[in-house]
């Protein structure tokens, strides 16, 4: 039965918008700092790096707000990926996303008033929020003040380790980023998981 259901409270929603621009800012200025060219600069280098770092700084921030109000709201429990029976449900989304979906199959773990995420998504923005975009903040912040990089591991220059870090990790999170734009795609129409980060409202089938 159609409805909608009130899953985004205004603290997720400035918190989200504000995320994406920092997301995009730190994307854009990487890349142009990563393949600079003097002679067809798409970016200042200069200004690249002072974005970069700016909105790395600022990111932090957002992120500390979005930990410690995900505690303390209760918003946390929908990242939650233990359980027994975790496994079968994401086979089961998955079967749903390569197969179910384009036979018009009902979603197995549609939204409701208690689930927010399916158990493909919880697993996936567990992994970003919890384990990439820390990543990613650290190797930042190391990469800002060098001198406290370790200089060798393992015979391989800590730095340099560093920079791989942050390098991947940026990468995956953009990749991810492309996918959960399509994915949004996916709701009761084009538009309707657009609208819902927008007013919080979730429209359901």
């Amino acid at each position: 039965m159609a409805g909608r259901i009130y899953h985004y409270p205004l603290w997720i929603r400035l918190w989200h918008l504000a995320n994406a621009l920092l997301c995009l800012a730190l994307i854009i200025s990487g890349i142009s700092m990563q393949f600079s060219d003097p002679e067809r600069s798409f970016m200042q280098f200069d200004f690249a790096v002072t974005l970069h770092n700016i909105s790395a700084v600022i990111l932090t921030c957002n992120y500390l707000v979005f930990f410690i109000a995900n505690k303390l709201t209760g918003n946390s429990i929908h990242y939650k990926v233990s359980g027994d029976k975790f496994r079968n449900t994401l086979v089961q989304q998955f079967r749903y996303y390569t197969v179910g979906i384009f036979k018009n199959v009902t979603p197995p773990y549609p939204i409701n008033s208690t689930r927010k995420f399916n158990p493909l998504q919880q697993l996936a923005y567990f992994i970003v929020m919890y384990i990439l975009l820390p990543l990613v903040i650290i190797s930042g912040w190391a990469m800002l003040f060098p001198e406290v990089i370790v200089g060798k591991i393992f015979t391989v220059s800590g730095l340099f380790l560093t920079d791989l870090i942050h390098i991947v990790t940026g990468f995956i999170i953009s990749m991810f980023m492309v996918i959960h734009i399509y994915f949004c795609m996916l709701g009761t129409n084009v538009s309707s998981t657009f609208r819902s980060i927008i007013n919080g409202w979730v429209e359901t089938q």
